[in-house]
C-alpha cells in the first residue's frame, strides 16, 4: 500500500469546493485493494488514530478535509468489476469506490446502458456519490443516487466487512440487526426522529422498517468506508433532447415548469420531463460573459431535458414549443439540440456556471456559501420569493438555479468583504430556517460534511443530533471515522 507523507501531497488532500481552510494529517494511505483498506483500518481503529476517507475532491462541504490523523484515499479502488443486464430488461455494474462517475457513464453507455443520477460534477468519484447521497438533473424522473443503489460493500472502523444487498437485511421498526461477513452480529437502536418529506441528504437516513443498504447511502464516512457497489442501470434510450427557453418573467418560467410536469405526469401527453433546471436572471448575466448568445433581456430561463424514440423528435419538439408558447416563453429565441454535438454545447452552459461561480470565490479568498435547500412542491413559489426578499434586503449579490422540477434551487451568495460575508451567513440561516419551517431540508443532495452542522441541528434539533452520535458509537466506538463530518467531533465526547 502506498502511503504518502511529502508536504504537497498532503496539501492536495486539504481542500474541495467547501474553500473550508486550516485542515490537516499526518499523512495519505493509498489502499489498491480491500484487504489493505481493511488493514489501514484495523491499524487506525487499534491505535485510536483518526481517518477521513477521501474522494475525488469535488465535494461542497468540507466531509473529505482532515483535521488530525490520517487521510485513506480510495482513488486506486477504481475497478469497474463487471456490467450485466438482467433476465428480462436493464442491467447491473459492480464498482469499486474510486470509479470516476464520467467513466463509469462512458462504459454503462458503450455497453448500450444508462446510468440516469448522473450527478453534475462527472469527475466525482461513485463511493463519493454514494456516500454524499448525491444526484443531479435528471433526478426528477429517475431518483438520486441511492434510488440506484442495489448493494454495498462496506469496511467498519474495526475492519469487519458488511456484504448488504437490498432486502437482506430490513430492520424492525427501529431496530436494525447486522451479520458480518466473518459472522460478529451487530444490533442496532436507529434514532426516533422523522425526516423531511422532500429529497434530502442532511443527516442518517432513517425510516421505520427500512433497509440496511440506506443507512450507508448519505452518512458521510462516519459509520463505515464503502468499498465496493452495485448500481442498477437502464436501457440506453436512442436519444435525448435538450433546450433552453428563455422568459421574460421569472413567474412565467415557473407556471412553464408546473405545465411541463402536469404533462409529463400524463402518459398520453409526448412531453416527458427528464430534466427541468431553472436559471435565473443573475445566473443567465453571470453566463453571458462567457455564452454572448444568452438574450440579455432573459429574467430567467428553463433548462430541459426529454428522451426521445426513433422518429419521435418532431412530435416532441413540437408539443415543447406549444408549452413555452403557453407560458410566455420567448419561442424565437429558443434553442433546441438533438445530436451529440448539439447537446454537448448546451450542457456545458449548465455545467459551466457552478464552475464560474467558484472561481469568484476563490478569486475573492471566501468560502462556498451555498444553499443546497429543498421544500415541497407546493411551497416552491414562497420559497423563491424569500430568497430574493432576504438577499435583496440584505443588499448582497447572489444568483439563483438548480433542480426546479424537484423544488431544489442552489443559491449562490457572492460576498465582496468581511463584513458582506457575515450579512450571508446571517441571511443563509434565515432561509433555512424558512425552509424547515416549510418542511423542507436544508441539505438535498451534498451532505452536511463539515460546513453545515448548525443547519442540520435546526431541522433535527440537539436531540437528533445526540441520538446520531449514539447510532456512530455502536459502528465505530474508537470514534475514528470521518470526525467532523455531519456534527462537531467535541459533541462525541
Amino acid at each position: 500500500m502506498l502511503i504518502k507523507n511529502d508536504p504537497d501531497i498532503i496539501n492536495s488532500f486539504l481542500e474541495d469546493y467547501s474553500n473550508i481552510k486550516g485542515g490537516f494529517c499526518s499523512a495519505v494511505f493509498f489502499p489498491e485493494t480491500e484487504d489493505e483498506l481493511i488493514s489501514a483500518l484495523k491499524a487506525s481503529s487499534s491505535a485510536g488514530t483518526p481517518v477521513t476517507i477521501s474522494g475525488a475532491g469535488t465535494g461542497v462541504a468540507g466531509a473529505r478535509i482532515p483535521f488530525g490523523g490520517k487521510v485513506i484515499s480510495l482513488s486506486k479502488l477504481n475497478r469497474i468489476k463487471y456490467i450485466r443486464p438482467f433476465a428480462k430488461s436493464d442491467g447491473h455494474v459492480l464498482a469499486e469506490a474510486g470509479v470516476v462517475l464520467g467513466d463509469l457513464i462512458d462504459v454503462v453507455e458503450a455497453k448500450g446502458f444508462f446510468y440516469p443520477p448522473g450527478p453534475t460534477e462527472k469527475a466525482s468519484f461513485i463511493g463519493g456519490n454514494v456516500a454524499t447521497s448525491a444526484s443531479g438533473a435528471r433526478s426528477l424522473k429517475y431518483g438520486t443516487t441511492r434510488d440506484f443503489v442495489l448493494g454495498l460493500r462496506v469496511i467498519l472502523a474495526d475492519g469487519e466487512v458488511l456484504d448488504l444487498e437490498r432486502g437482506r437485511y430490513i430492520a424492525k421498526k427501529r431496530v436494525l440487526k447486522l451479520v458480518t461477513t466473518l459472522g460478529k452480529a451487530i444490533t442496532l437502536k436507529l434514532p426516533g426522529y422523522t425526516m423531511p418529506n422532500v429529497k434530502n441528504a442532511s443527516g442518517y437516513y432513517i425510516a421505520d422498517d427500512m433497509d440496511a443498504v440506506d443507512l450507508f447511502i448519505g452518512q458521510d464516512g462516519t459509520l463505515g468506508v464503502i468499498s465496493e457497489i452495485k448500481l442498477r442501470l437502464v436501457n440506453k434510450p436512442y436519444g435525448i433532447l435538450d433546450c433552453y427557453a428563455f422568459f421574460n418573467k421569472r413567474e412565467d418560467a415557473v407556471e412553464f415548469v408546473h405545465n411541463a410536469k402536469v404533462n409529463s405526469a400524463d402518459n398520453l401527453s409526448p412531453v416527458s420531463a427528464l430534466s427541468l433546471e431553472y436559471l435565473g436572471q443573475h445566473a443567465l448575466e453571470l453566463l453571458s460573459g462567457r455564452h454572448k448568445n444568452i438574450p440579455s433581456y432573459a429574467k430567467a430561463a428553463i433548462y430541459f431535458e426529454q428522451e426521445f424514440a426513433k422518429g419521435k423528435e418532431d412530435g416532441i419538439i413540437n408539443s415543447w414549443a406549444g408549452l413555452i408558447t403557453k407560458c410566455h416563453g420567448l419561442l424565437e429565441e429558443t434553442w433546441f439540440a438533438q445530436t451529440p454535438a448539439e447537446r454537448e454545447k448546451l450542457v456545458e452552459i449548465r455545467h459551466d456556471l457552478p464552475d464560474m461561480v467558484n472561481e469568484y470565490l476563490k478569486k475573492n479568498n471566501f468560502a462556498k456559501i451555498g444553499t443546497d435547500i429543498a421544500v415541497e412542491d407546493k411551497d416552491l413559489e414562497v420559497m423563491l420569493e424569500c430568497y430574493h426578499s432576504t438577499l435583496t434586503k440584505a443588499g448582497l449579490g447572489y444568483l439563483i438555479f438548480g433542480h426546479i422540477g424537484e423544488s431544489h434551487m442552489h443559491v449562490n451568495i457572492l460576498p465582496k468583504d468581511n463584513a458582506e460575508y457575515t450579512k450571508a451567513m446571517e441571511a443563509y440561516e434565515i432561509l433555512v430556517q424558512k425552509a424547515i419551517t416549510l418542511g423542507g431540508t436544508p441539505s438535498a443532495e451534498h451532505g452536511i460534511g463539515k460546513a453545515k452542522h448548525r443547519y442540520l441541528e435546526m431541522l433535527y434539533e440537539k436531540t437528533g443530533i445526540l441520538e446520531m452520535v449514539r447510532l456512530k458509537k455502536q459502528l465505530d466506538p474508537r470514534l475514528i471515522l470521518g470526525l467532523g463530518n455531519l456534527f462537531p467531533k467535541e459533541i462525541l465526547t
